[in-house]
């Protein structure tokens, strides 16, 4: 019986998903199933998948039905006594099932082991670093102000900790990560590995590139968890409104730029002014978000994303100088 399950999701992913699969057939542990669960693709995936080698891997092909189901349908077709979840764009490094393993037999009283997320563009190139944070135990109220697992790509956790807290919840239509992870801290403890081993491509195409859509889901996630948590907690609330529109904002003013996202971008601006009491402290990043959106809203698409793109190339050399 294989210690670790991997579970990908698989939908319309044919571009993407042979260098997911090989990041997970290079990893340094090796004793894991990995179970793909194709989700009625109408693209090459199937044929991608049936070109793929390997007795450790399993293809469960269904008709569409989304990702949470198919997660779903992964954590009942696993055998192993760990799972760990991998959408069919991202990328681990070797060592990520090894080190995350290691951290939960070396702190027994935990079930879930998270670690760091760097962001990587369509070809393969780095964008940016995540948030990086390191936190231990009880991570719940930090949680909930701040999703900092960052993705649905990144922990390992024990199959009993899935099952006892029923699975990902199918009605929503994204954040099911956050969701699953907030319900996993109630109830368990959690471990950092500080290392990037989360590769997570964003693409034009992606999931949370739908910015309206996540709004709702993310808004349906956080009021959700704050109508079970305790009452000493309930001031936390405008805190992570105010982190959601933040974050939203950073997405809206990715490239490719234009002038739609741009004015989503200064609607998510004015909601996370209106939810952070502590506005008048970060008023640089503000300012620094503003004048991005404009420059998006007055200039041409390619024309904006060039300035911006040699603003960061100079702020860099002039960081580093």
């Amino acid at each position: 019986m294989p210690k670790i399950s991997v579970v990908i999701p698989a939908y319309n992913c044919a571009k993407t998903i042979q260098q997911t699969i090989d990041s997970v057939l290079n990893q340094t542990f090796s004793d894991f199933e990995l179970l793909i669960i194709n989700d009625g693709s109408t693209d090459a995936t199937s044929n991608v998948l049936s070109q793929v080698k390997d007795l450790r891997i399993k293809v469960f092909s269904y008709t569409n039905a989304g990702g949470n189901v198919s997660r779903n349908r992964g954590i009942n077709h696993a055998i192993g006594e760990f799972i760990s979840f991998l959408d069919a764009d991202d990328i681990w490094t070797p060592d990520k099932l090894a080190t995350q393993l290691k951290a939960l037999k070396e702190n027994p009283t935990t079930k879930v082991a998270y670690s760091w997320t760097d962001y990587i563009d369509e070809n393969g190139k780095f964008v940016s670093s995540g948030t990086h944070i390191s936190l231990n135990g009880n991570v719940y109220e930090e949680l909930l102000v701040k999703n900092f697992l960052e993705n649905g790509s990144n922990p390992l956790i024990c199959k009993d900790a899935l099952l006892a807290v029923g699975g990902f919840d199918e009605s929503l239509v994204a954040g099911q990560d956050w969701d699953m992870w907030l319900r996993l801290a109630r109830e368990f403890n959690f471990v950092a590995v500080p290392y990037v081993q989360i590769l997570y491509r964003i693409s034009a195409n992606s999931l949370s590139c739908n910015l309206a859509r996540q709004e709702k889901a993310c808004l349906q996630v956080l009021n959700k968890a704050y109508i079970t948590s305790p009452e000493s907690l309930q001031y936390l609330k405008a805190y992570s409104f105010a982190n959601l529109y933040k974050y939203l904002t950073w997405k809206a003013l990715q490239n490719p730029l234009n002038r739609q996202k741009g004015l989503a971008g200064a609607l998510f601006l004015w909601k996370y002014i209106k939810n952070d009491s502590l506005r008048l402290k970060s008023i640089n990043l503000t300012l620094i978000l503003l004048f991005k959106i404009v420059v998006i809203l007055m200039l041409p698409s390619a024309l904006s994303t060039a300035l911006l793109g040699n603003m960061k190339i100079l702020a860099k050399k002039v960081k580093n100088a």
